[in-house]
């Protein structure tokens, strides 16, 4: 490998680490203020099914979580998941995360139970999962079905989460967002 090679690729892991360290410091800091200096009020900017007011949602949820255990359980599937998004190309990442919130927040907002607020990155997780499983499925190419497998051995269990298994865990953001990440590895595979 040469060492332009090795600078492009350097560049490259700069930047995805710089992504997704800014998304988990974004839900983070907003955990942390919304805890120690906003009594819980942030959530307020979740997804209210079927409420006007509720849309807005779509564009927050993802990063808003009910407490630090929340967030703990979010942090490593999400980084684990969005680098294996961004495995092919970065700006996938973007892609997949716009169409998941788009998709995912949606189904949430006509179908979540009345009187719920929905919140939580696992909408974005469970997006990412779709597009990673679907992945080599609709590219048909080696490396997207070679990443297919592992994801699915890694994280194929997850997919359980999809149920209304446990009550005041959000299983409508879990399966809007696992079908909008279908629907992005859909769609970029078309793009390429």
């Amino acid at each position: 490998m040469s060492r332009q090679e090795t600078k492009a690729i350097a560049r490259e892991l700069t930047l995805q680490i710089t992504i997704l360290g800014g998304f988990i410091a974004l839900m983070w800091i907003l955990e942390l203020a919304d805890i120690l200096v906003l009594g819980q009020r942030l959530n307020f900017f979740g997804i209210h099914p079927r409420e006007e007011i509720g849309l807005r949602g779509i564009l927050f949820a993802p990063f808003l979580h009910g407490n630090l255990p929340h967030l703990i359980a979010n942090t490593i599937p999400f980084l684990t998941l969005g680098w294996f998004v961004m495995l092919q190309e970065t700006s996938d990442f973007f892609i997949v995360t716009a169409i998941t919130m788009l998709v995912g927040g949606l189904g949430v907002w006509l179908f979540g139970a009345t009187g719920s607020v929905h919140i939580g990155a696992s909408m974005l997780i469970f997006g990412y999962l779709g597009f990673l499983l679907l992945r080599g499925y609709f590219e048909r190419n080696l490396p997207s079905i070679m990443l297919s497998l592992i994801v699915g051995v890694l994280y194929g269990s997850a997919i359980w989460g999809v149920l209304p298994t446990r009550a005041g865990v959000s299983w409508e953001g879990h399966l809007f967002g696992f079908i909008g990440g279908i629907v992005a590895a859909r769609l970029l595979a078309g793009r390429k």
